[in-house]
């Protein structure tokens, strides 16, 4: 287990985390207030912060109309995510947000465990190949696998990806697991410069290949990459299917996260 108390995990979380440390993929960012505007491929909008500044519920009010003015005014911009988190304080933002025509999402758990920890030796299952992509064929693969894997599709995935790998920052590795050559569960580790972090993100795998040990396998060879780069703690936003393998590794839950979307009609 972790050495960090839940709470430190979580003023660490906070502190390197979020605001611009959520934003250093973004085409674009810009500063409104509390909150962080950022735009991704010039068409997808992501609001974040550290916090609303201790703003009441019309004050938070008025920052989401101008927040979704501000996309609104850009016609290239077809969604928003707006990203909430359990602990802050942020009286009426629900309000706000869905009286605006946002869509509250499915809450995950914040999940943050040590690297080290996760790293440790667990078997890949008979059959099983582990490696990292970065060859566009594979990564389009990889990122139908996931669609399949979620039951939906996102648009321009692929290509966005594809473009963050293209700019040589070196702040994304791809990772799947496959079977006979089938991509059956793949994953993304993206550390964050600058901080003790890497983030797991997109993990899933194929339905017919659950629990059999392939997602544990795959978490354990992106701790190993973030160990070799001297990376201390991971982070994953974790749906229900994943929470109990992250916890089973050793990770602990400090907050729970919620996405608010708007679509353009």
């Amino acid at each position: 287990m972790t050495h960090h108390s839940p709470a430190d995990l979580l003023r660490m979380y906070d502190a390197q985390l979020r605001d611009e440390a959520e934003l250093v993929s973004a085409d674009s960012r810009e500063r409104h207030g509390p909150v962080l505007w950022g735009m991704y491929r010039g068409a997808r909008g992501f609001v974040t912060y550290r916090d609303l500044g201790g703003l009441d519920a019309d004050g938070i009010d008025r920052l989401v109309e101008e927040t979704l003015d501000h996309y609104r005014s850009d016609p290239r911009i077809t969604k928003v995510e707006w990203k909430t988190r359990g602990h802050d304080a942020a009286p009426g933002l629900h309000e706000a947000l869905v009286g605006r025509g946002f869509v509250r999402g499915e809450d995950e758990s914040v999940m943050i465990g040590e690297a080290a920890v996760l790293a440790a030796e667990v078997p890949v299952p008979e059959g099983v190949v582990v490696r990292r992509v970065s060859a566009e064929e594979d990564v389009r693969r990889m990122c139908a696998s996931a669609d399949e894997a979620f039951g939906e599709a996102v648009p321009g995935m692929a290509d966005e990806l594809l473009h963050r790998l293209s700019l040589g920052r070196d702040d994304l590795e791809l990772w799947v697991a496959e079977v006979n050559g089938e991509m059956v569960c793949t994953g993304r580790l993206e550390p964050v410069a600058g901080t003790d972090f890497a983030g797991l993100w997109g993990g899933a795998t194929l339905e017919g290949w659950r629990r059999r040990g392939i997602y544990r396998a795959l978490t354990a060879e992106r701790a190993r990459s973030a160990v070799r780069r001297g990376i201390r703690l991971l982070q994953s936003d974790s749906t229900e299917h994943s929470r109990p393998i992250l916890e089973r590794s050793g990770f602990v839950k400090v907050t729970t996260t919620t996405p608010y979307e708007w679509h353009r009609s």
